[in-house]
């Protein structure tokens, strides 16, 4: 997931005279995002903090510094008049940048696990200064011009969305580094934990256990967030407070002709995944893209991702695999591979995107992301955002698919149906799942 710039309407930009009252209440809500980053390695022992599986993942510890690092780098060191958040802030930004090439030189994203220093007793320290920080810009954007307060809000608001995202790859990072452990450790295995949520939410959707199609009459549709200029409409912008922000590849919001479809009324179940595998899914090339099948012969492929025998791992640790669980942890190929032998295929995040806007769609968010067969590319019109914040988002638009909806381990508020999450084709350790078209 990326973080790109967000997308604020307002009825008029010049002016602001609800500041304080918006102000309040994103502190409110930074504050509360700011607390659950914290409480989530409370579970965890000082070893697992530098704990890093892959060079894909990154270890608890840096998300924590890297959520702080950006607050620090694109609000407080340009915005904030005297702001001395630490005499060590070089050092800090060498450690924390992740790959924006603008900001500077990086430590090498493999490494991260290696970076056992500084402690976390002084990186927590260094991330309550920024947040010190963050409530003096918000003091004295307060008496701004319209224009700084307003970049100001919305770059706290990306912020906030960008932490969000960092909750998630925290939890699915050390899920992949906990299961090359050979003890199989649990991060937690409570019912108000993160495998207790998903066992409540699929026991939810349990009574869906038979699919049905749901048809679609195509035609021209309307897709990607705001009014096609890349602003959200008052409608939009009255649903939720959060309802007017959006990733600048979310936009602009634009036409798309669809031929008719049909969706699959719920998500592939693990006991569809075992049919799969029983009629020899994993050893039949004609179901694979060349690719796909060069991966899977490449890393050893025989099942999703976590599974072991008749169990599955997880947070919680390794469990029995509810068979009626909508099947996770599938890489792209392993979607398109099962969508073909089943006599369907993957959806476009078009008509993702047009079921869940004229409300048909099950099981669209909160179980797991859902690959769609759309590569990840910018919408008609689209801009990246000016200066080194722009780097988050265009520059990866190749070599990747959309997955659309949200998971489990989504922070609540964080999900939209125009949300365009991306990843290679080959990764599996996200919480990614499969709902079939035809």
């Amino acid at each position: 997931m990326r973080s790109p710039h967000p997308v604020i309407a307002t009825a008029d930009r010049d002016r602001l005279e609800d500041f304080q009252p918006r102000a309040e209440a994103l502190l409110l809500r930074l504050e509360a995002v700011w607390r659950r980053s914290e409480a989530l390695i409370a579970p965890l022992e000082p070893e697992d903090l530098c704990l890093q599986g892959m060079a894909d993942a990154s270890p608890p510890k840096w998300h924590l510094g890297h959520t702080a690092w950006f607050f620090n780098t694109f609000l407080l060191q340009p915005d904030l008049a005297g702001w001395q958040g630490s005499a060590d802030d070089r050092p800090w930004s060498y450690l924390f940048n992740s790959y924006y090439d603008a900001v500077g030189c990086r430590h090498p994203r493999p490494e991260r696990g290696l970076l056992t220093r500084p402690p976390i007793a002084e990186l927590l320290s260094w991330r309550q200064r920024i947040q010190a920080g963050v409530r003096l810009l918000l003091a004295d954007l307060a008496t701004a011009p319209a224009p700084r307060a307003l970049a100001g809000l919305e770059l706290l608001e990306l912020g906030l969305q960008h932490e969000q995202q960092h909750q998630e790859l925290l939890l699915i990072d050390l899920l992949d580094g906990f299961s090359r452990q050979p003890l199989l450790p649990a991060y937690s295995q409570a019912a108000s934990g993160p495998e207790g949520l998903w066992r409540e939410r699929c026991a939810a959707a349990a009574t869906a256990l038979d699919p049905a199609w749901l048809s679609f009459a195509g035609g021209l549709v309307e897709i990607g967030h705001g009014d096609g200029a890349g602003r959200v409409t008052p409608d939009q912008a009255a649903a939720t407070p959060q309802a007017a922000f959006c990733f600048d590849n979310e936009t602009p919001r634009h036409r798309q002709w669809l031929e008719p479809f049909e969706l699959a009324s719920r998500l592939v179940r693990n006991a569809e995944m075992e049919a799969f595998i029983a009629a020899d899914g994993y050893r039949r090339p004609e179901l694979w893209m060349s690719e796909g099948w060069a991966e899977l012969q490449r890393h050893g492929w025989q099942a999703p991702r976590y599974w072991h025998a008749e169990a599955e791992f997880s947070l919680a640790g390794l469990q029995p695999r509810d068979p009626q669980a909508p099947v996770r942890h599938l890489s792209w190929f392993e979607a398109d591979a099962y969508a073909r032998w089943a006599g369907a295929r993957l959806p476009s995040e078009a008509e993702w995107e047009h079921a869940v806007a004229v409300g048909s769609l099950p099981e669209a968010f909160g179980l797991l992301w859902q690959w769609t067969a759309s590569p990840y590319r910018p919408y008609p019109g689209f801009r990246p955002a000016a200066g080194a914040v722009g780097e988050y988002n265009g520059k990866f638009m190749t070599s990747q698919f959309v997955l659309r909806g949200s998971c489990f381990l989504t922070p609540p508020g964080h999900a939209r149906s125009t949300y365009r999450n991306f990843f290679p084709p080959s990764s599996r350790w996200m919480a990614a799942g499969v709902r079939l078209a035809r």
